[in-house]
């Protein structure tokens, strides 16, 4: 689970002070976790004030509408309303914007100026550089379920003959083939370690993504599903593919969909589980927001509070209710909850209906609603091929000996006689090695995937393919 990525869906800003004049193009950035982030405000002027879009070069993202911007006695406020977001700032003297972007209660300073930003480049020594010692070819494959065309990146080992393969399977929140999160593409790398040792990897946009087809707002893991069964629907049509040994490497969410789609096609042959889960959503969940909490320096008076809020929003959604009573009772809860909390705690100044519809808009969106009920349990009880299931032992997000344990479990119940449980020492959710394990180091380690790890991957892979 990414659980940690910021979707910067817009912002804005501006500055002016002496002329007055907002107008024009405006440049920030915003420090996230170790990672820096361009921002780009064009502020018009309109018959009745302001209009404004932001663009977010370093995400590919251009021409994102604002839906308010005020600028009134030297101070610039911006609302995104559908994405809780906001932006205040201060025009000094010196043409500069001295602000605060705030996005679902967290807020970060970001100041605002004319001049461009270049971006800052990161040190990523494990990111491969072209030309590569094997063939990448730019494919795209069709869900005939979906309905949608999919892109992707198919790499074949320079040597001839017929190769095993595998389809990696993202994590959660929208990724693009390499998986790029806080700078880092685990994906590139991994890809690039298995092909360069005779293994054959698919790698593909999720849906709405990049050059992916779809809507990624209104998908669950189970529509997910159907997009990996059509990647390895896809491999089965390659002369250059080993069709007998064909298999599937999930990160996180994906390992939670990797199962899924084992139980549904014969084609699929092993699978890797890298930092899968194996209990319900809600329980993970519990277990994630206990671990960062306390790793980000939460009290325990806090996390108790914390975990009593989330553990009553859980029990509710995990009712058998139709949606519009699950609004209704999840919005009288969240109203409770908002008028207990001290004034000055309240996250990013945000009104009571900003705050309830925050939570509703989170927690009953297609995808959270799906994941908080799911229980891996009964797919893994039925999946019959090998199957490695790793995870670093600093994993804060999926939490190793409850999940590996619940994973080992479930397959020896089903049956499963070739299972492999492994937990290694030092390594976070991204199979870094990290100090804490804390979301807020990935984007300031240089590895991107731990040599270790990927050769675990890659021996016991082989010795089930050869």
């Amino acid at each position: 689970m990414k659980a940690f990525f910021l979707v910067l869906l817009s912002v804005v800003f501006s500055i002016s002070s002496f002329a007055q004049e907002i107008t024009g193009q405006w440049n920030g950035v915003l420090k996230v976790q170790g990672v820096q982030l361009r921002l780009v405000f064009n502020i018009s002027k309109t018959a009745s004030g302001f209009s404004s879009t932001m663009d977010s070069p370093d995400q590919g993202a251009f021409g994102i509408p604002v839906s308010s911007t005020s600028f009134e006695n030297g101070t610039l406020m911006i609302a995104i309303s559908n994405a809780n977001i906001k932006y205040e700032g201060s025009l000094g003297d010196d043409q500069v914007v001295i602000g605060v972007f705030t996005q679902a209660g967290q807020s970060f300073p970001m100041n605002l100026s004319r001049e461009e930003i270049k971006k800052q480049e990161t040190k990523r020594p494990q990111e491969p550089a072209k030309p590569y010692p094997y063939e990448a070819q730019n494919v795209t494959f069709y869900n005939e379920q979906a309905g949608i065309t999919l892109a992707g990146t198919l790499t074949l080992p320079q040597a001839s003959g017929n190769f095993p393969a595998v389809v990696l399977i993202s994590g959660s929140g929208p990724q693009n083939r390499d998986e790029e999160l806080m700078g880092h593409k685990p994906f590139l790398v991994l890809s690039d370690y298995l092909t360069k040792n005779g293994i054959a990897v698919l790698r593909f946009d999720d849906r709405g993504t990049a050059a992916s087809q779809g809507d990624f707002s209104t998908a669950t893991s189970a529509d997910f599903a159907t997009d990996v069964a059509a990647a390895v629907k896809y491999l089965k049509t390659r002369t250059e593919i080993d069709h007998s040994h064909l298999g599937l490497i999930g990160h996180s969410e994906g390992g939670l969909i990797a199962p899924m789609v084992a139980n549904q096609s014969e084609d699929v042959d092993f699978l890797v589980l890298l930092a899968g889960t194996g209990i319900r959503g809600d329980q993970l969940l519990l277990a994630q927001q206990a671990l960062i909490g306390k790793a980000s320096g939460m009290s325990p008076n806090q996390l108790a509070e914390n975990d009593m809020i989330s553990r009553k929003a859980f029990e509710i959604m995990v009712k058998d209710q139709s949606s519009e009573d699950l609004k209704t009772e999840m919005s009288a809860y969240m109203t409770q909850v908002f008028r207990q909390i001290p004034a000055e705690n309240i996250p990013g100044g945000m009104s009571e209906e900003e705050f309830v519809k925050a939570q509703i808009d989170q927690l009953t969106s297609p995808w959270m609603e799906y994941f908080i009920k799911y229980d891996p349990v009964p797919a893994l009880e039925k999946v019959t091929s090998p199957v490695l299931a790793i995870n670093g032992e600093k994993d804060l997000q999926v939490p190793p000996k409850e999940n590996l344990g619940a994973i080992k479990a479930a397959l020896e119940k089903g049956g499963n006689k070739d299972i492999t449980t492994v937990e290694l020492q030092g390594l976070n959710h991204l199979f870094q090695e990290a100090q804490t394990g804390a979301p807020s180091e990935y984007g300031t380690i240089e590895q991107t995937f731990s040599p270790l790890a990927m050769e675990v991957v890659l021996n016991w892979i082989k010795e089930r393919v050869n």
